[in-house]
């Protein structure tokens, strides 16, 4: 690996392009490096679990009013948009699908220094993709440019913190997409570099979208993102310019929203010629909650089966959950958040709040995507109980296995302890999520494609579910001709019911 230091510079200083961390993603970007094999099979993955997600999604109110603003955009030769026929302008047909991918918290993470969801970069490379197919794109190409986008996610998720400093993890979302397009569409790495630098300066925003009361607006959080890289792109295409230097400017993000003017960042990117494996680091979601939930899931569903009689509050005291600081300040006790035990929280609250999360795993032995969030679920008295019974602290140990560089010692869970009215206490221990790569059941393609099957089931008819799995499972073979199929489509009678409400467009 290249490593990129990140320093705030004057500007009198000068400092050359060919030191700014932009250039060096841009270079990146344009490095013709091949995608490993194994790498290749893990985007054919995450393609899938992306359309598995969308699909579940459909009939939301906030899937449907993005895709609403996707319809009043018809555009030739354009995109296809998840569950609709046609084709849409493609900055608006990935607004669309992102949102479709996003509201479900469902699809895969990544956690270091920052969160991502990598998958986030999958749906503006398929629209700008389908769109710019005359350009004889292939799904090679297609493959070569998500491998992109992950790995420069990644690579700055790993490097510099954002939540510490209140700004939302979509700003690491801006660059990545940014970078894979240009990868896709074989960009010199002068456009890429103001595409970068545009898509980052457009992408800055708060973390007020996923605090208290989190709105819908958490699944249209990445779907600007790339909707605004697309756009960045077009513009830089174009011949305009950027900010510059973006990060390292002494009036740029460094300075100003995250560490200051003394600050030194690391950035570790692949050097010329060598492949990009980031997508390997991360992980998907066998539960539609917030990841650092996931093993939590799957412990107390494991804790509920096997001592049943700690899903009644009554025989219960109290449940404390050690953990990291991550996990305790963001969605445990730690945060603050009222909302957290409150019945009447929005749907994207409750996938945030561990309490929550844990109370329904231990009564019901598992989660739903749907069924775990729905009104009476958290309204039950005897849930209400126990989740209000139901605390975290950080534990300085969880923390350190949480940062710890070493993929066998990172750690997503901590340990709970479970005090019953009779004076016994439980204790046990998780370290990550079952379907994790250092789990008790890591993913691979089989479950990726159950999941699609088991969340397209009642949306989508088996030969539509079929035709999209032969064709996501080609990808790297696929045609221009044939990258219009990755979407799918609903039965016009499944979305009839559905209403996409009128804006402005």
């Amino acid at each position: 690996m290249a490593v990129c230091r990140v320093e705030v510079h004057r500007s009198g200083d000068a400092l050359p392009r060919e030191d700014q961390l932009a250039w060096k993603i841009a270079e990146v970007a344009a490095d013709p490096v091949e995608v490993d094999d194994d790498v290749t099979q893990m985007v054919v993955n995450r393609l899938i679990d992306n359309a598995a997600v969308a699909t579940a999604s459909l009939a939301r109110a906030p899937v449907a009013a993005a895709r609403a603003q996707a319809r009043d955009h018809p555009y030739q030769p354009g995109a296809t948009v998840f569950g609709v026929t046609g084709r849409y302008s493609p900055e608006w047909a990935a607004w669309a699908n992102a949102v479709a991918v996003r509201e479900l918290d469902f699809h895969d993470t990544f956690l270091a220094a920052e969160f991502a969801h990598p998958g986030d970069n999958i749906p503006p490379v398929v629209a700008v993709a389908q769109h710019a197919a005359a350009r004889g794109l292939t799904g090679r190409d297609v493959v070569r440019a998500i491998a992109t986008g992950y790995e420069v996610q990644i690579d700055l998720a790993r490097a510099i913190d954002l939540h510490s400093h209140k700004i939302d993890h979509v700003a690491h979302l801006g660059p990545s997409v940014a970078a894979a397009l240009g990868t896709l569409l074989g960009l010199r790495p002068e456009v890429t570099y103001h595409a970068i630098g545009q898509a980052l300066h457009t992408t800055t925003a708060t973390r007020q979208s996923r605090k208290g009361e989190i709105s819908t607006w958490k699944a249209y959080a990445p779907a600007f993102a790339g909707k605004a890289a697309i756009e960045a792109v077009d513009r830089a295409m174009r011949g305009q310019t950027s900010p510059a230097p973006i990060w390292e400017g002494e009036d740029g993000v460094v300075a100003w929203l995250l560490d200051g003017p003394d600050a030194c960042y690391e950035v570790h990117l692949p050097a010329a010629g060598e492949p990009k494996r980031a997508i390997l680091d991360s992980f998907t979601k066998q539960h539609s909650a917030e990841y650092q939930a996931q093993a939590w899931i799957d412990l107390a569903a494991r804790l509920g089966r096997d001592h049943p009689h700690l899903q009644d509050p009554a025989h219960v005291t109290e449940v404390l959950i050690r953990t990291s600081n991550h996990t305790h300040a963001v969605i445990g006790s730690g945060a603050g958040d009222p909302q957290k035990y409150d019945p009447d929280a929005t749907r994207e609250t409750l996938d945030h709040s561990l309490p929550y999360i844990f109370a329904v795993a231990l009564q019901d032995g598992g989660w739903h995507h749907v069924r775990s969030y729905e009104p009476e679920r958290a309204h039950r008295s005897d849930t209400v109980a126990l989740w209000r019974k139901v605390r975290t602290v950080e534990d300085p140990e969880w923390t350190r296995r949480y940062h710890s560089l070493d993929p066998a010692e990172r750690a997503f869970g901590g340990e709970v302890q479970i005090q019953a009215t009779d004076g016994s206490v439980l204790t046990e221990k998780i370290a990550v999520a079952d379907a994790h790569p250092h789990g008790a059941q890591p993913f691979g393609r089989a479950d990726y494609v159950g999941k699609f099957r088991t969340l397209a089931e009642g949306v989508l008819p088996t030969q539509e579910i079929d035709r999209f799995l032969d064709l996501a499972q080609r990808l790297p073979e696929l045609g221009a001709d044939e990258l219009a199929g990755l979407t799918s489509t609903a039965p016009e009678q499944f979305l009839t019911h559905v209403a996409e409400p009128k804006g402005l467009f």
